[in-house]
């Protein structure tokens, strides 16, 4: 379990965190969302002990950052907004092996590991690739390749889509689904369709955390808009079509929405 006791943090005086406390277990796939400024991303780099908290402690399975910082950076790995400031190599396998090589990875098995692991990002046969040559949605594959290689129990990801078009963007949120099911997931945006299929959202403001629940209840439920966000359309076009009748439950993807919706009176299938 990721636990975060009663931290606070302060950037020369200024208060970016206040006393918040936090249990991610292991399994999970949470979001954490709210305005610029609300001290998201500080949170998530006091999770793997980029940063260290002001006040309070930050444990990982039992393991304090500000005690055993290399071992919680090997529990916890994390992805950044720009790759271009997590890829440092010239060519797609050497960038991978980088990680690899710091943590004392057999040389023997070392191959393998790279080409596994840039196979579940569906870069596979990139591996001579010149890192400079790729395009942004392949360089943010790489850079969770390369943390992926590491084999953490928790993976962190700040804004992993932002500078993406929606192709990239969409090849990232296959990855992340696809990692969800062997590894826990902390995962930051601004854009709250990406995180609807998340197991808890929590919303943060002003250093705090003000909302932790599912995303359903907060997106449909709670008045986000005083936190500086906006349920998407994706699912206030659901909320309609549940209230007539054409969907049972919400679904976190159109395919899923159109494979479920039912037909109407004039038996002619009905899209958002």
């Amino acid at each position: 379990m990721l636990s975060i006791e009663q931290v606070s943090f302060y950037y020369n005086k200024i208060r970016a965190l206040n006393e918040i406390s936090l249990n991610i277990k292991k399994g999970e796939f949470v979001a954490i969302t709210g305005r610029n400024g609300c001290g998201k991303s500080t949170l998530a780099k006091l999770m793997n002990g980029i940063l260290y908290p002001s006040k309070g402690r930050v444990k990982v399975d039992g393991i304090d950052t500000l005690e055993e910082p290399l071992k919680v950076k090997r529990k916890v790995g994390m992805v950044f907004q720009n790759p271009d400031n997590q890829i440092v190599a010239l060519t797609v396998e050497e960038d991978v092996a980088f990680g690899l090589e710091n943590i004392g990875y057999p040389t023997e098995k070392m191959q393998e590991r790279i080409d596994w692991a840039l196979e579940v990002v569906g870069l596979e046969g990139f591996q001579k690739r010149s890192t400079d040559s790729l395009s942004g949605g392949q360089k943010q594959r790489l850079a969770i390749a390369g943390i992926f290689a590491l084999n953490p129990d928790y993976i962190v990801l700040d804004e992993p889509t932002s500078m993406l078009d929606p192709e990239g963007r969409n090849g990232v949120l296959k990855i992340v689904n696809k990692l969800k099911k062997s590894k826990t997931i902390i995962y930051i945006t601004h854009n709250l369709e990406e995180i609807i299929s998340a197991d808890r959202m929590i919303v943060m403001d002003n250093g705090s955390i003000v909302i932790d629940d599912i995303p359903i209840n907060i997106l449909m439920k709670k008045d986000i808009k005083k936190y500086g966000l906006l349920t998407p359309e994706f699912l206030t076009t659901q909320k309609c079509l549940i209230e007539k009748g054409y969907l049972d439950k919400f679904y976190s993807t159109y395919e899923e929405v159109e494979k479920n919706i039912r037909l109407g009176e004039n038996n002619e299938r009905i899209s958002g």
